[in-house]
């Protein structure tokens, strides 16, 4: 298990301090969330396992999780798990799971890559637990620019996990993409993910890298990719042009 539960545990969860045993989970998991020690759309362990880890029954599990829920802290998703939310509005957005390199392929457009960093490190601790790895264990930060020929577009920082695929880190990303290295390579492929959108502005950094005034408005992409089985593999942040680039969402209504 990634996280030590015991530690963060309050010492008074079964022993008889003041108020149910749900309450007292509840606060823990609040406290969790509140610290940080569970960022924004952090998936919570299965049920049958956070129980486990907790020695409670899955009955008094969930009614602790219904309270976070009603408080808007939490959400659950059918089929993918329950999620800490963002403090900000989310309006979910189906669309297909493509990468920029994969649109623009699909397109004929020219893209180029070029590779600021590829290390691995330990990441900082609310990307470990984004991705459900042990802090202090090592993974791939890879830092891309992409360009067409009227100039760069987007700015890529992800962090992947390198236990799931050892030896990426030798990987050419001026070349390959990170998704068709993960598949081909690894034969690891991404299945599901959850992206969101927000606008910000350019940094002293980011303006460098993408030829643009500090200050510039760019658009922002957070990103959490799975595999199949469930198991987180990759976290990104994108920033984009807008005036180069327009990224279109297909949506479908249920």
């Amino acid at each position: 298990m990634a996280e030590d539960f015991a530690e963060g545990l309050p010492a008074g969860l079964h022993s008889a301090a003041p108020g149910t045993l749900h309450s007292r989970i509840s606060a823990w998991l609040r406290e969790r969330i509140a610290t940080g020690a569970w960022p924004p759309h952090y998936r919570l362990k299965p049920e049958p396992e956070l129980a486990a880890a907790l020695g409670v029954s899955r009955g008094t599990l969930r009614r602790a999780l219904a309270t976070l829920i009603a408080e808007g802290a939490l959400v659950q998703v059918r089929g993918k798990g329950t999620f800490v939310t963002s403090t900000l509005v989310e309006p979910a957005i189906a669309q297909k799971l493509t990468s920029l390199a994969e649109d623009f392929a699909d397109q004929g457009s020219p893209l180029s890559t070029e590779v600021l960093e590829c290390r691995l490190l330990t990441p900082p601790a609310p990307v470990a637990a984004l991705l459900d790895t042990p802090v202090g264990r090592p993974i791939l930060h890879l830092v891309r620019l992409r360009s067409t020929p009227e100039g760069p577009v987007a700015l890529l920082d992800n962090y992947v996990r390198t236990d799931l695929a050892p030896g990426l880190e030798e990987t050419d990303f001026t070349e390959a993409t990170l998704f068709g290295a993960l598949a081909s390579r690894h034969g690891l492929h991404i299945a599901t993910g959850r992206r969101t959108f927000t606008a910000t502005l350019a940094d002293q950094k980011q303006a460098a890298l993408l030829d643009l005034a500090p200050g510039s408005p760019l658009q922002h992409l957070e990103q959490v990719t799975y595999l199949g089985d469930g198991s987180p593999i990759e976290y990104s942040d994108v920033w984009i042009r807008s005036d180069r680039l327009r990224v279109t969402s297909l949506l479908t209504r249920h």
